[in-house]
């Protein structure tokens, strides 16, 4: 007796089950965001009003950033306005203190010419012949040297005092400075007595932040009815 086989055949699709999980993954996420987005909106959060308030602030803050920048670039230029205006009012102070000078020193020897010419007018009794600016001890120190004379053939002994300022600009403003202030309080007034000549030394200091442009000296006699003599130096330092 023969027995007969049975052929069983089976089918096998791994492609077909790999696309039903990927939709069903797919299906599970969408569900998963929509779910997401329902709440959000329950919530009161919108999605295109947030995009378009997020679109705002950037163009906010590029706006501000742009104004920052040209607020920047004013400042800049005000900064170099400010020194130019600074460094004119100095050229013009130093002009004016120059044509004081000058004006000085021509009205001093139109005095001088004009005692000698009129007799008996009133002239100065000295004449400064020699004057030297140095440097001091400290950094803010100088040495004021100077030679003083009588203009004329000396007949009788001459003395007075010599007032001493010094005449610059500290923070941008023109500022005179008394002997008092240059020796804090030592000296009110250099005296002085001579027949021939006299060297005088006198040391000064400058406060910080004060620039000179000027020395200024006046010579008052110990006589009345004289001229004092008046004259007014550029400040100039001794070379070491």
């Amino acid at each position: 007796m023969t027995r007969s086989r049975r052929l069983v055949i089976e089918s096998y699709a791994p492609t077909r089950r790999a696309v039903t999980l990927a939709v069903f993954v797919l299906l599970v996420v969408a569900a998963l965001y929509i779910a997401f987005e329902t709440g959000r909106r329950r919530a009161g959060y919108d999605v295109i009003a947030a995009r378009q308030q997020q679109g705002a602030l950037r163009a906010e803050v590029e706006r501000v950033n742009q104004s920052i920048v040209g607020l920047r670039a004013q400042s800049a230029e005000l900064e170099t306005l400010k020194a130019s205006q600074a460094r004119e009012r100095s050229e013009v102070s130093r002009t004016i203190g120059e044509l004081q000078a000058q004006v000085a020193r021509q009205t001093q020897e139109l005095t001088f010419y004009k005692g000698l010419v009129v007799q008996g007018a009133n002239t100065p009794e000295v004449k400064i012949q020699q004057l030297r600016i140095s440097k001091g001890a400290t950094p803010s120190s100088y040495v004021v040297k100077l030679n003083l004379v009588q203009p004329s053939t000396p007949q009788n002994m001459v003395s007075g005092t010599l007032l001493i300022s010094v005449a610059g600009q500290r923070e941008g403003h023109a500022d005179t400075l008394d002997l008092a202030h240059l020796t804090a309080g030592r000296l009110q007034e250099q005296p002085f007595t001579l027949r021939y000549f006299e060297n005088l030394q006198v040391d000064i200091v400058l406060p910080d932040g004060f620039r000179p442009e000027r020395l200024q000296l006046e010579a008052r006699s110990s006589r009345k009815g004289v001229t004092p003599l008046v004259q007014s130096f550029l400040w100039t330092l001794e070379a070491n």
